[in-house]
């Protein structure tokens, strides 16, 4: 079995939803509303996935895997000011990160960028998954493959 793992710093984004629209586009010659409906895919994680990619270059394998994959995933969140005090931290201060973005989310992000570069054929392959959120004094995320 093969392992890579490697870290990917900055500040991790989830996978945003697909939203959809529709346009009034007048009426029919029945009389009744056309509409025209359009899926899209708000970009807000695209420089992060891009940045995943390009921590991931270079444990490619030459072509895209098609085993099995097992993923873990830790992903390490900015503290806010207030865990702070003059002294340090805070002794009371929470470790695990319990807001959005959501597990799920941040997962699908850096499957869809794993996938875009070929690390596997298609994150179907994916039959374990592990995510952890944490708060951690250098943020991004540890990616860990194993095929």
């Amino acid at each position: 079995m093969k392992s890579v793992t490697f870290f990917v710093p900055g500040l991790p984004k989830g996978q945003p939803r697909p939203r959809a629209f529709a346009r009034y586009m007048g009426q029919n010659a029945a009389g009744g509303a056309r509409f025209m409906a359009r899926m899209y895919d708000p970009s807000t994680a695209e420089g992060w996935k891009g940045q995943i990619a390009d921590a991931a270059k270079q444990y490619l394998p030459e072509i895209p895997t098609e085993l099995p994959v097992s993923l873990s995933l830790s992903f390490f969140m900015p503290r806010p000011k207030k865990h702070f005090n003059s002294k340090g931290l805070k002794m009371d201060s929470p470790e695990n990160f319990i807001q959005k973005p959501d597990a799920d989310n941040l997962a699908k992000a850096v499957m869809d960028a794993l996938t875009v570069i070929g690390m596997w054929k298609d994150d179907a392959q994916v039959y374990e998954l592990r995510v952890l959120k944490k708060f951690g004094e250098h943020t991004g995320a540890q990616i860990t493959v194993q095929f």
